[in-house]
C-alpha cells in the first residue's frame, strides 16, 4: 500500500482472491488457518490490506491485530473512525473464535457491542487489539476485544457473540 501526502491524497492497495480462505476452511482449522496468515505463508483477507494492518498474533483462543493510524482512517472530526476501530475490534474478537474451531467449521458475529473510551489519532501510536475467547458452546461463543494505543491505554473494548456452524460441503 502506498500513500501519499502532498496536496491530495491518494492511496492504492492490492489483494488476493478471498475465495482461497474460504476454500481452505475444510481442510484446516482455524489456528492453522490464522497461524498461517500470520507467519505470511496465506495471504492476509483483502480487508487487512483495506484498512492497512500492520500485523496479527494467533494463539488458540486469542488473537491480537495492529494497526498503526494513518490520515485514511480519520473521520471529518479528525479522529480515526469508529467504524475502523470497531472493525479491529470485531476481528480480534472473531477470529479468537475461529482460532478456536476444526476444520470445517466456521462462524460468524451474530453482534458487537462497542465502548469507545478516549479518541484515537496518529499521535496515538501503534494500537494492539487482543481478543479471547470467553465461553465457547456448539453453537455460539463469547469474546471480547480490548484496544490500547502505545502507551498502554485502554482506548476501546467490544464484546461479540458467535454463531458456530457446520461449513457446506466442507
Amino acid at each position: 500500500m502506498t500513500q501519499t501526502q502532498t496536496g491530495a491524497r491518494s492511496r492504492t492497495f492490492e489483494w488476493t482472491d478471498p475465495a482461497l480462505h474460504a476454500s481452505l476452511l475444510g481442510h484446516r482449522s482455524g489456528l492453522e488457518l490464522l497461524r498461517a496468515m500470520a507467519a505470511g505463508e496465506l495471504p492476509a483477507p483483502p480487508v487487512m490490506h483495506l484498512l492497512d494492518m500492520a500485523g496479527m498474533d494467533v494463539a488458540e483462543g486469542s488473537v491480537t491485530v495492529y494497526l498503526d493510524p494513518q490520515e485514511f482512517h480519520y473521520n471529518p472530526l479528525g479522529t480515526v473512525h469508529g467504524g475502523v476501530l470497531s472493525t479491529l475490534l470485531d476481528t480480534a474478537a472473531a477470529c479468537s473464535v475461529h482460532s478456536t474451531l476444526p476444520a470445517g467449521v466456521g462462524y460468524t458475529s451474530l453482534d458487537l457491542t462497542v465502548k469507545f473510551l478516549r479518541p484515537v489519532t496518529v499521535e496515538s501510536g501503534r494500537l494492539q487489539t487482543t481478543g479471547s475467547v470467553l465461553q465457547r458452546g456448539r453453537r455460539t461463543a463469547l469474546a471480547e476485544a480490548r484496544m490500547t494505543d502505545s502507551a498502554g491505554r485502554l482506548v476501546a473494548h467490544a464484546t461479540s457473540s458467535c454463531m458456530i456452524f457446520e461449513v457446506p460441503g466442507a
